[in-house]
């Protein structure tokens, strides 16, 4: 295979497939010390010469909380093994058919927290050391004086879809952010994926671009955070905390000025485009009636023009128009690709002091990044599979472009609140070990959620909890956005084992052949794997070799040698960027393996769950990197009706993948067994809704028919009950404390469970049923980021009430409930006097109205503005329970009534 040259004073072909040493431990060090062991590591590392300084570090858990986490969830698990064989072998001979249900459900809810529970038991924090980073990768140095940069490269993915749903300011501020990001600049690249194909982003990003002058210089000279505009001026505080500049103020003052007209020109972008569009399309009216005119054509007739949308250079906008037309819709329009910003110099270039500047940028480096808008082709007939096709067209391009062996995607609206996140991620790439690491998880922070979070939109639990203990396992799942990836995970290649590297009698690196990468790895398998592109296909090994760890170090066995990456880039030219619009077209990917085996994976709505599985089970490992202050922060919906779709559409994705050849039950050994359990419990949790619907109508079933799920309050039923419940409790305070999240955060997330579960989750499992079974595709809908009716408030949305058939399950199940306990109240205090009976149904059934209370809240709106429907439905079910109790029990009315009539004085006649 030809490799692309970058120069330099060494082999490239001959470190291409090369190991960079012969001492050292290999991967056998996480296999015999866990990735607990960087202190027996850092003591084995210090016998050699050279000392070594690790760039991260794993951070166990505190015994004194993880022990009795532990043994409390094996207490726990016991004895729950005897309270359901209690429950078996004990039925209640009265209401067979209530036990029944409920031994059923119980057992799955048993199956289910076990899946949910035992991934948990590992636990484990990282720290990172960026000034070790900046050492050893940027200082200068007698081989390096002018302290040029041997950090890898790294392209910067975001995506977006509809500018209407989609705001292109939010988009813009996203790509201001990456703009500025505190890496190297001639390392970054930046990627805009429109999927929607509109002449509105596109202008968007270019004003972004003019923007980018004055915001990039002005956060590198006064060093500001967060590098999102918006977010930055709409911080509370005093903004000149920590600032030691003197024209801080003035400049800061001047640059928000600016800020205010960019904000005034994004905004004004639709009217300004829709004006020009009607001038050009009324001047070429006028061409075809002067041409009519001149061949003597009916004067009757009306010309025949297309509505085209046009450009500020006067020509047609190759995407979509606004008024949609053959070639210029959504689903049909040509690939478009623009390189807006170059890529910069290799050397930095400082800015001047002259009068006409509105800012001194003296001793500031002014580069920007490389940008590029990309919209891929798209024609009728072809499945374009939505998000995961746009960044599988994303890689190809980049491939060519820039080739960044490392890739963060983010989503529109998230943007980077921490400059120096992808540094910390840095630390575990380029740190000794981190050759097998696929990818790096940050968690997800979301601004403008309310104060109470009655949705659990924060997502807590998962994010600190969940995610934080799969890192002590295989690493987390990916989730979507804010993750940064190897770029030859993503081609579907193994990870490289040093253990098996070829190493000469006297110490001297041995190229390694293509198969000892992958069997696949072959010339002559390219083509299919990754089209016919002969720049994309040269630049895969180019992208393993500069993602390798610095060897620096005779214990680093798999990596590169110093100065490897200081060699500047080559510049474009127009056939690269010819080669580029070619791989974004429609019809590369067929015929290959892109979508089923590379890249992104097709076939899901949840497309990032299983492209991270697919890595995982290859044999890859990933690290979850909360970093202190935010990575990323972005946007999530407050609105009820928009949160239920939103889970919808995630566990619609899950049960996609539980039918698939996704499912965990089929992962190779590579998979490790906790690894497993994690995977399987995303395919299997939605199927948790049907049972937990049965569930919650128990409560109410056994306070209308008078009986209980046992037969009698036996003493071994409440003694594990009680044990249950204890080590619940225990366990969940201890989980909030080493998962670092409140104790309210849970018992939202508690709450969301049993309202999703009853709604969006049982929604979900019919819908991937109906396409597993009956092939019915399911379409999904952007959610909108409009304000709700109060502009001035910026929790409007949490309070609009939005009519949706997710919200029927919960309102029947609440009202259900709330009348069975009226019904059986009334019975107990006016008939039988079981209240023994009565007290077990009702803590029950208050135990299901508890969780429901955020939905109930959700339907009363700000001012209880409740839909009609609602009503309707409340009256309509408490008027058939009520029919369906008397006819059940007829008995009860008419002893009912008697005892009224006795205890009152009167008799009927």
């Amino acid at each position: 295979m030809s490799m692309m040259k970058t120069g330099g004073d060494f082999d490239h072909n001959r470190w291409l497939f090369e190991t960079s040493g012969t001492y050292g431990y290999g991967n056998a060090f996480r296999d015999d010390y866990g990735d607990g062991g960087d202190e027996r590591l850092q003591g084995d590392l210090e016998t050699n010469d050279k000392p070594w300084k690790p760039l991260s570090r794993v951070i166990p858990i505190k015994n004194s909380i993880i022990s009795p986490y532990r043994l409390l969830i094996f207490t726990r698990l016991v004895v729950l093994g005897f309270f359901l064989h209690w429950r078996v072998v004990n039925p209640n001979n009265n209401a067979i058919w209530l036990w029944l249900m409920s031994i059923i459900c119980e057992i799955w809810f048993a199956f289910s927290w076990i899946l949910d529970q035992i991934p948990k038991l590992c636990p484990i924090n990282r720290s990172t050391d960026l000034e070790v980073l900046r050492e050893k990768f940027d200082l200068p140095s007698p081989s390096n004086p002018t302290g040029r940069s041997d950090l890898p490269g790294i392209d910067f993915f975001v995506s977006t879809a509809d500018p209407e749903k989609e705001p292109p300011l939010t988009t813009a501020n996203t790509i201001l952010s990456i703009l500025a990001v505190d890496y190297p600049v001639e390392k970054v690249a930046c990627y805009v994926s429109d999927d929607g194909g509109a002449l509105l982003t596109f202008e968007a990003m270019a004003e972004a671009c003019s923007f980018a002058d004055l915001w990039v210089p002005f956060c590198r000279k006064h060093d500001i955070e967060p590098r999102n505009p918006d977010a930055y001026f709409n911080l509370k505080g005093d903004p000149t905390k920590g600032k030691s500049r003197p024209d801080f103020v003035k400049d800061r003052r001047r640059v928000k000025r600016e800020y205010e007209e960019f904000k005034v020109r994004i905004n004004g972008l639709p009217d300004a485009i829709r004006r020009r569009s009607e001038a050009f399309n009324a001047r070429e009216e006028m061409k075809v009636l002067k041409h009519m005119r001149e061949t003597g054509a009916d004067p009757m007739e009306k010309p025949k023009v297309q509505k085209a949308t046009w450009m500020a250079d006067g020509s047609h906008w190759p995407g979509t128009w606004n008024n949609p037309s053959k070639e210029h819709s959504k689903g049909d329009h040509a690939g478009i690709l623009q390189v807006m910003l170059k890529p910069p110099s290799h050397d930095p270039l400082t800015g001047g002091s002259s009068e006409d500047k509105l800012i001194s940028f003296v001793d500031v480096d002014i580069r920007l990044p490389m940008l590029v808008y990309m919209s891929r082709e798209k024609r009728p007939g072809y499945d374009h599979n939505k998000k995961a096709g746009a960044m599988n067209a994303l890689v190809r391009s980049s491939a060519i472009l820039s080739n960044g062996p490392f890739i963060l995607n983010l989503d529109c609206d998230h943007y980077i609140n921490n400059c120096r996140a992808i540094r910390e991620g840095m630390c575990f790439m380029m740190d000794r070990g981190g050759e097998d690491i696929c990818y790096i998880q940050f968690p997800q922070r979301f601004e403008g959620i309310d104060p109470s979070d009655r949705y659990a939109n924060h997502n807590t639990v998962f994010f600190d909890g969940n995610m934080r203990a799969l890192d002590g396992v295989q690493g987390p799942v990916y989730v979507g956005t804010g993750c940064m990836f190897r770029r030859f995970a993503l081609y579907a290649f193994d990870p490289p084992n040093p253990d098996k590297m070829i190493v000469a009698k006297d110490n001297e690196t041995q190229p390694l052949a293509t198969g000892d990468f992958d069997p696949n790895l072959d010339v002559n398998l390219l083509p299919k794997q990754f089209g016919n592109s002969t720049l994309l296909a040269e630049s895969i090994p180019v992208a393993e070799f500069q993602g390798r760890p610095l060897a620096d170090h005779p214990a680093i066995k798999f990596g590169r040698p110093p100065g490897a990456l200081r060699v500047p880039r080559e510049p474009l030219d127009a056939v690269t960027v010819g080669e580029a619009v070619s791989v974004i077209s429609c019809w590369y990917e067929d015929k290959t393996e892109w979508g089923e085996r590379v890249g992104w994976i097709y076939g899901s709505v949840t497309e990032d769950v299983v492209t991270g599985f697919r890595m995982h089970n290859r044999g890859w490992r990933s690290v979850y990197c909360i970093t202190k202050r935010d990575a990323f922060r972005g946007s999530a919906p407050i609105n009820l009706t928009d949160r239920l779709h939103q889970v919808l559409r995630w566990a619609t994705g899950s049960v996609e993948i539980f039918f698939s050849r996704n499912n965990a039950l089929l992962a190779t050994f590579k998979l490790k067994f906790l690894q497993r359990l994690a995977y399987l419990n995303v395919g299997i949790y939605p199927f948790t809704s049907m049972f937990l619907i049965v569930y919650c109508f128990l409560p109410a079933m056994s306070l209308i028919s008078g009986q209980f799920i046992v037969q009698e309050l036996n003493i071994w039923f409440l003694v594990y009950l009680m044990i249950i419940t204890f080590c619940l409790i225990g366990s969940a305070l201890l989980e909030v404390r080493w998962a670092e999240i409140g104790l309210e955060e849970w018992w939202r997330n508690e709450q969301f469970w049993l309202i999703s579960g009853t709604s969006s989750h049982f929604a979900a499992c019919i819908q991937g049923l109906l396409k597993v079974i009956a092939g019915i595709e399911i379409s999904f809908t952007l959610t909108s980021k409009s304000a709700g009716e109060d502009e001035d408030d910026i929790y409007a949305d949490l309070y609009l009430v939005k009519w949706t058939s997710l919200m029927i399950p919960p309102i029947v199940i609440a009202l259900v409930n709330i009348v069975a306990l009226i019904i059986a109240f009334s019975r107990t205090l006016f008939g039988s006097g079981q209240w023994n009976m009565f007290i077990g149904g009702a803590f029950f059934a208050s135990w299901v109205l508890c969780h429901l209370y955020p939905f109930a809240k959700g339907l009363m709106g700000r001012r209880r503005k409740t839909p009609t429907i609602v009503f309707v439905w409340a009256g309509l079910i408490s008027i058939i329970i009520a029919l369906l109790w008397m006819a059940l029990n007829p008995d009860s009315l008419n002893s009912l009534g008697s005892s009224s009539t006795t205890n009152s004085g009167f008799e009927f006649p």
